[in-house]
């Protein structure tokens, strides 16, 4: 099967544009919005951010290779006559329109995935086990945004037989468009938890942001929804196409019972689906991300993969970078690195994981949560009495006021005063846990992004400590 060839004269109808410069015939070997990655012959889209204007960069991304560029309207006039110009009225609009139109041509089918937690890990089980009897694509890291997801989209131009993809918000509103951009055939809602709670005030709000997934749905359209989430099933129940449940607590069509939580090892459990009953082992840790192959399964079993295979594929399953990994440092001591980023619920499952693993002592080390607005000093204090509850035996927290509160309720709720630390960042949390940490230790990393809490494991991962 021939790949779908990305000309110019194609792309700029694909993008309502006009060619002013160029042959129409003109093949790009894919697209870039950036010319610190631009390989040659891509197509270079001058997206305009807040703190950027792409169309600064056309002439550097020509000189680096670019076979075109995509600049706004009566922009182009200074550009290097050699290349390919393609003029539009919106850059960020015409890569969403490019995306879409490469994902009908396709003929793929669609897969999206969004969730306050698990999106990368729901879409890297989902891809795994799809892949077992498919061609398929997924989107490259994180690439889940107004501008990462038609990028992921355009990789679609090889027609695979499904993508998966995952669909991320801060915002009311991104879903909608990221839905309208994507025309998913099957969608997964993972959960609802505080994540961006400061954008939306509670929720609530934010489980109403996410419920755009349900949008611009047929009755051939497939819903994977969480059984054991209260938001969910209620803003699920008009939806127009079908439903899929998945589950632990409820009755679900694909459940998971006799569940043996392994800590560091992972999770072993029997899932009873409509089509049989099958054990499953995964090295993936914790609760959350049994309910993440318990999705993937959900959808696989909607594309005819065995259970045998599901199985197969869970037991090989990995995580990525930053999300849970475990690693077993030459000295004895165990690190779990979730340090990619962090939400209330997110990190009381990593404290299970924690708390269910055997040690000498048990470490966390816990960044401040971000973009949790007024309810920041509570949701941290929360999560240092589940410190507590989780037989954590030092802890220190990394960030402003809302991880000093963590500190402190978890002192409060039973620590050792003095084995509990607060740090106003990562570096100094890291020098100083370099010289605590023992043989026999497991320490737990979890934090927001903007907290760099990564540096903590680079510290002791250079230090083979």
């Amino acid at each position: 099967m021939s790949d779908i060839p990305l000309t110019a004269a194609w792309i700029a109808e694909a993008m309502g544009g006009a060619l002013v410069a160029g042959e129409g015939g003109r093949e790009f070997t894919g697209v870039s919005i950036d010319t610190r990655t631009l390989a040659a012959g891509e197509l270079f889209v001058a997206i305009r951010g807040e703190r950027f204007d792409g169309t600064d960069f056309a002439d550097a991304a020509i000189d680096a290779g670019a076979a075109g560029v995509v600049v706004p309207r009566r922009k182009s006039g200074r550009l290097n006559p050699a290349a390919v110009v393609i003029e539009v009225d919106d850059t960020t609009l015409a890569l969403q329109a490019l995306g879409n139109r490469i994902r009908r041509a396709s003929g793929a089918q669609v897969v999206a995935i969004t969730g306050s937690s698990g999106k990368t890990t729901t879409k890297e089980a989902t891809a795994e086990f799809l892949a077992g009897k498919y061609r398929v694509v997924r989107n490259r890291g994180n690439f889940n945004n107004h501008i990462g997801l038609p990028l992921s989209l355009v990789e679609l131009r090889t027609k695979p037989d499904i993508a998966v993809v995952e669909l991320g918000m801060n915002h009311a509103g991104e879903i909608r468009t990221l839905v309208a951009v994507a025309d998913p055939d099957v969608r997964v809602w993972t959960n609802v938890g505080e994540a961006h709670v400061g954008f939306f005030g509670s929720i609530d709000a934010i489980a109403d942001a996410k419920a755009e997934l349900l949008e611009r749905a047929s009755p051939e359209t497939v819903l994977v929804a969480n059984a054991d989430d209260d938001r969910i099933t209620a803003r699920t129940r008009t939806f127009v196409g079908r439903v899929v449940t998945f589950g632990v607590e409820r009755d679900a069509d694909v459940r998971a019972t006799a569940i043996a939580d392994r800590g560091i090892d992972g999770t072993t459990a029997r899932v009873r689906t409509r089509r049989g009953s099958v054990d499953v082992t995964t090295p993936l840790v914790g609760r959350g991300n049994l309910a993440n192959v318990l999705a993937a399964t959900a959808v696989a079993l909607e594309y005819d993969v065995p259970l045998a295979t599901i199985a197969a594929k869970a037991a090989q399953l990995r995580p990525a970078s930053h999300r849970g990994e475990v690693i077993r440092l030459p000295s004895g001591i165990v690190l779990i690195d979730d340090s990619y980023n962090a939400n209330p619920t997110a990190t009381r499952r990593a404290l299970d994981v924690l708390r269910a693993t055997a040690a000498t002592r048990r470490i966390a080390v816990l960044g401040e949560m971000l973009e949790l607005g007024d309810r920041a000093a509570d949701l941290h204090a929360s999560v240092g009495r589940a410190a507590a509850d989780s037989r954590v035996d030092v802890l220190f927290t990394v960030g402003g006021a809302p991880a000093a509160a963590m500190a402190d309720a978890a002192a409060a709720s039973g620590i050792d005063r003095d084995r509990v630390r607060h740090f106003a960042n990562s570096d100094e949390a890291a020098k100083v846990l370099a010289g605590l940490v023992q043989p026999g230790d497991v320490v737990l990393v979890k934090g927001s992004r903007g907290i760099r809490t990564d540096r903590v494991v680079e510290r002791l991962r250079a230090e083979r400590v």
